[in-house]
């Protein structure tokens, strides 16, 4: 599913789930910039057969959660990983992958698609908020020509172990880290799920071409 563009090139369409999260329009511009067919959508039929779907997400862990849960999120989200269909998950869009959140001593449940825990930072300042490097995993995609830009986050809470080893013919996680205090996973690239703890949007040229690297992984991109 893709549209062309002035050049006759094929744009994929990439869906943004519109949930409720804030700053939104600042990723649909970016992924705009960075040459995809942007939608910004809660519509079943249009999340499920977008060429990629970007879940965004700022704020607490247990809020986003109880807003995807109010548009069925976690299903579309499930249903698209289950057909192999690419999604991305931004900040606590990335967080919610993982089994767990525990935020001021609220532990909530995630969709479970990672094993693992997100909390709080152990650093001498949290927020972590700025610019910062990251170690790109061997054989990443996403970070490909960008192993060494910044990028920027804004977050107090992270996941800061990775538990899952792919067996038989699935291919080994890509993880990527950063280090604020202690190391945290900065991004994770498992078969069609990949999602990054800092924001593309707001990184400059770095995360528009980072964005570029993603979409050009999606079905039927020419870019």
């Amino acid at each position: 599913m893709s549209e062309a563009g002035n050049g006759g090139e094929r744009r994929p369409i990439v869906a943004v789930l519109d949930y409720g999260s804030g700053n939104i329009h600042s990723a649909v511009k970016a992924l705009e910039e960075a040459g995809a067919d942007v939608r910004l959508t809660r519509d079943r039929g249009l999340v499920m057969d977008a060429d990629g779907l970007l879940v965004p997400g700022v704020g607490a862990f247990q809020a986003v959660m109880e807003q995807l849960h109010a548009v069925r999120g976690p299903e579309l989200i499930e249903r698209r990983l289950a057909g192999g269909l690419p999604v991305l998950g931004i900040c606590v869009g990335m967080q919610v992958m993982f089994e767990r959140g525990i935020e001021r001593g609220v532990d909530t449940e995630g969709l479970g698609e990672w094993p693992g825990v997100v909390e709080e930072l152990t650093a001498p300042v949290v927020p972590h908020m700025g610019w910062n490097t990251v170690e790109a995993g061997e054989g990443t995609r996403l970070f490909r020509g960008l192993e060494d830009e910044r990028f920027y986050f804004v977050h107090s809470f992270a996941a800061q172990e990775w538990a899952l080893d792919a067996h038989g013919p699935f291919a080994q996680p890509v993880v990527t880290w950063a280090q604020h205090g202690g190391r945290f996973i900065a991004a994770v690239e498992n078969g069609p799920l990949s999602a990054t703890q800092f924001h593309p949007e707001k990184s400059g040229e770095a995360g528009i071409r980072l964005l570029r690297n993603w979409i050009g992984t999606l079905p039927g991109a020419t870019l």
